[in-house]
Order: structure tokens, then sequence, then C-alpha cells
């Protein structure tokens, strides 16, 4: 059976999930939709609600999870969480972060995390 992007995807958003509560995150959504806006993952960390986007990759792919959030997608990452803050009227600080999720052929994978990206 071949896998598809969507199942590389939700493996990915998985193993991210557990990399942050390993790290003492509280995981309050997971594809959080509004309209047309998705975040992959909002998280509270200390005082901070994060919005976090998760790209996965397999090795060698061609463009890296950084190059992917260009700013249509940081436009929709911000539009998505005012939206949110004004639905739950969070009073915590807001951050936006990526997780880059590298799966490798065997069943391992590696995690970059990076805050404040926009």
């Amino acid at each position: 059976m071949d896998i598809t992007t969507i199942d590389i995807g939700q493996r990915g958003e998985t193993l991210a999930v557990e990399w942050l509560r390993e790290r003492g995150y509280y995981i309050v959504e997971r594809n959080w939709r509004i309209g047309h806006y998705e975040i992959d993952i909002i998280a509270e960390h200390y005082d901070t609600l994060h919005f976090i986007e998760v790209k996965t990759r397999k090795p060698g792919a061609w463009q890296s999870a950084y190059d992917s959030i260009n700013e249509q997608k940081r436009r929709s990452l911000r539009r998505g969480a005012m939206a949110y803050r004004a639905i739950y009227r969070s009073p915590l600080l807001l951050q936006f972060d990526l997780m880059a999720v590298t799966l490798d052929t065997f069943g391992g994978y590696s995690v970059e995390y990076t805050e404040n990206i926009l």
C-alpha cells in the first residue's frame, strides 16, 4: 500500500504533538478550522499560546519546511490566530512557531522547532 501525503502529514502531526507534550506543552487544539483557515496545533506553554504549523517531509524533499511558509501562509496563520483569539478571548501572549518533522526510511524521525516565525 502506498503512503499518501495525507498519511505523512498526519504522522508528522502526531509526532509533533508527542514531542510538545514531552516538553510540557498543553495541546489545546489540533487541526482547528474556521472558514478556510486551519491551524495544525494550538498549544499552551507557560503564559503563551502557540500557533504551530507542522511541515512533515521525507528525506531528500525538494523544498524545506521553512521555504514552504510563504507570505500567503503567514497571512493565513495570523488571520486564523486572530479569529481564535476573538472567539475564545485568550489573555495569553500569542506566538507563531514552525515544527519541521523529517521522517526517515526506517521509521525514525527528527524534529526542528523554530519559535517566532512571523
